[in-house]
This record gives structure tokens, sequence and C-alpha cells, in this order.
């Protein structure tokens, strides 16, 4: 699976029950996608967007809250004078899902 792969899926409605990815297969995960970053635990994603002002940084928060709002899976955003950093989890579960890096890929590919 490419990132172009993840980008084209719609995230699963979270149902409960389900088990977040192990260390290994968050790795394993990650190959799909650039300039995002696990976190220690493996319980997360990050990824920094920087840019020149504050007014790119509210853009692409907006962008991100937008995705996450058409996904069902929205992201934790903080931005502030050029930077804006997004980072998925799947809280029900208590790490990261393939819905986490199907919103990465989606994000990047909308930006890209």
């Amino acid at each position: 699976m490419t990132t172009c792969d993840l980008a084209d899926k719609t995230c699963e409605p979270c149902r409960g029950g389900v088990a977040p990815y192990g260390a290994d297969e968050a790795a394993k995960m990650m190959d799909q996608l650039d300039g995002w970053q696990l976190s220690d635990g493996a319980t997360s994603i990050k990824r920094r967007f920087d840019f020149k002002g504050f007014l790119k940084a509210v853009e692409m928060a907006n962008l991100a809250a937008w995705l996450g709002n058409k996904q069902g899976h929205h992201p934790d955003i903080a931005f502030g004078f050029g930077y804006c950093q997004i980072t998925f989890t799947t809280h029900e579960a208590g790490g990261l899902t393939e819905n986490d890096f199907i919103c990465a890929a989606r994000l990047d590919a909308l930006v890209a």
C-alpha cells in the first residue's frame, strides 16, 4: 500500500473494542508517510508545518479541522505564528489505528 492508496481510503467509524496498532505495526505504517513522526510510545503521529506568518498557520489548522470533520476522525491541532502542528491518534482505541494514517495521508494529499 502506498501513501496514495491510504489517501484514497475513507475512515471507518470507531465502534469501540478496536485494538490499537502495536509499535512494530505502527512503524511499518509510517513507511507510507513523509514528514510525520511516530510518538515514543507509538500512540500518535504528528507533523509540524512551518509558515511565514500567522494566516497560513490558521488556514492549515482550518484545513485539518475540515478534514477531521469530513472523515469523522478529529486531530489535535496546535498553531501559532509561523507553525501548525497536527496530531492524530484514535482516542477510543488508546493509540493508533488505520484511520490515523488515512487522515495523515489525506492531509498530505490536500497540501501537495
